[in-house]
């Protein structure tokens, strides 16, 4: 049958090699080469692989389409959402008459493979839950403060923004088959807090009988945490590549 792994936040960047993830630190180093040699060394044709969000650094497609390719040359089908850092991703449409083979996208769709359903959405910030104790921060020497008047503008935007993120989470969940053997959601921002408390998101979930759920975003994680679990049938997987040590992670 093939089995499924989950690797996110591969931020490639050969299309735009300027924006390379080596600024944030050794260990991000040659980071790209060490998923290529744990991908393959892992994982098979007959697999399938979950990516959910922040593939490419790249703005504009055309960049982004010599790491989507990168992608495409490792074993396994693939399949993908978007992350906020995406910024490349245009229209479904447009987005399928390009896409290497091998990958498939979920946006606001679902994909089956094998009697398994794949639903999902990026998400966003939400003040539900914060995962700040768990991470060292590391200043982003490219990015620029803001205001108090700008943060709290911020602050509202992202409510609105998770607002409709939920609505699309609940549409690609509604399309999934009655008949399907295992459901998955796949979202870039964790669903949950790491205590797993209920939220919005965990309860749409839980509606829509999800078994596993995959996400990254989350980078920097102190050593020796392990956050997340599971709750109520469902298990968070974070899949954030460095927090995996590069390695893709056995989902089923």
């Amino acid at each position: 049958m093939g089995r499924i792994w989950a690797i996110g936040d591969l931020h490639l960047s050969f299309g735009v090699p300027n924006k390379s993830m080596d600024l944030f630190g050794p260990n991000w180093e040659s980071h790209a080469e060490a998923v290529a040699v744990q991908w393959k060394a892992t994982i098979h044709p007959e697999d399938l692989v979950l990516i959910p969000g922040d593939i490419s650094w790249a703005m504009r497609l055309e960049d982004a389409l010599v790491d989507l390719r990168w992608i495409d040359a490792l074993p396994g089908t693939k399949v993908m959402i978007k992350g906020n850092h995406d910024y490349w991703w245009p229209s479904l449409k447009k987005l399928t008459q390009v896409i290497p083979s091998s990958i498939h996208v979920i946006q606001n769709n679902v994909f089956s493979w094998k009697g398994v359903s794949i639903g999902g959405t990026r998400l966003w910030d939400t003040p539900e839950y914060s995962f700040q104790q768990w991470i060292d921060f590391q200043e982003n020497p490219k990015q620029k403060t803001s205001s108090e008047e700008e943060d709290i503008i911020q602050e509202e935007l992202s409510q609105k923004i998770f607002d409709r993120e939920l609505e699309r989470l609940q549409l690609s969940l509604q399309a999934i088959p009655k008949e399907a053997k295992v459901k998955i959601a796949m979202t870039h921002y964790p669903p949950i807090g790491a205590d797993l408390k209920p939220s919005r998101a965990s309860q749409i979930l839980e509606r829509f009988g999800i078994q596993v759920c995959v996400f990254g975003h989350l980078h920097n994680i102190k050593s020796n945490v392990s956050l997340f679990g599971e709750k109520n049938g469902i298990r968070y997987i974070l899949t954030s590549c460095d927090y995996l040590r590069f390695q893709p992670i056995a989902v089923l």
